[in-house]
């Protein structure tokens, strides 16, 4: 039996003739399944538009191609494109601006407490805030990026709860 084909497929082949073409067709897996709506270089300028503005989502970058290429692709054929590129929709991590002093006063703290033991640890009481909502919050904005690079600076929303 060849490699990476089934027994009925096997048995066609000792007659060639018209079943060589069937063989081939087969162990090549060329001929089979729907027809792709984008071209490789086309999967490429759609990848390549939200590296450039993380913020915009599927149904722009959908726009966008049908102005550039006048061809029309469904938003959802844009997110499966981007998912192949290595592109995945998350929410960006929200951080409060820092100034220099700010890192500075940071960087200081650390070095402070450096060499506490767990009994020091212990002293201290740690809280977090939660933020609760009964209806399904509409203003948080999605961006694409790559995986593990959540934590850089242009995949990070600055956001300054009690400016001054």
């Amino acid at each position: 039996m060849l490699p990476g084909s089934s027994t009925s497929l096997t048995a066609l082949f000792p007659g060639c003739g018209s079943h060589l073409k069937l063989l081939e067709c087969v162990v090549d897996g060329t001929g089979r399944g729907r027809v792709r709506s984008t071209t490789p270089a086309e999967d490429r300028y759609i990848v390549l538009s939200p590296k450039r503005n993380r913020r915009t989502t599927a149904q722009q970058v959908a726009n966008q191609f049908l102005a550039a290429s006048g061809k029309q692709i469904s938003r959802k054929t844009v997110a499966r494109r981007l998912r192949g590129g290595g592109l995945c929709a998350r929410r960006p991590v929200v951080c409060v601006p820092l100034t220099r002093q700010h890192r500075t006063a940071r960087l200081q703290r650390c070095r402070e407490h450096h060499n506490w033991t767990e009994q020091d640890w212990a002293c201290v009481l740690f809280s977090d805030e939660s933020r609760f909502s009964l209806s399904s919050d509409f203003r948080r904005q999605m961006i694409w990026c790559e995986s593990g690079t959540a934590y850089r600076p242009e995949n990070n929303q600055e956001k300054d709860r009690y400016p001054t």
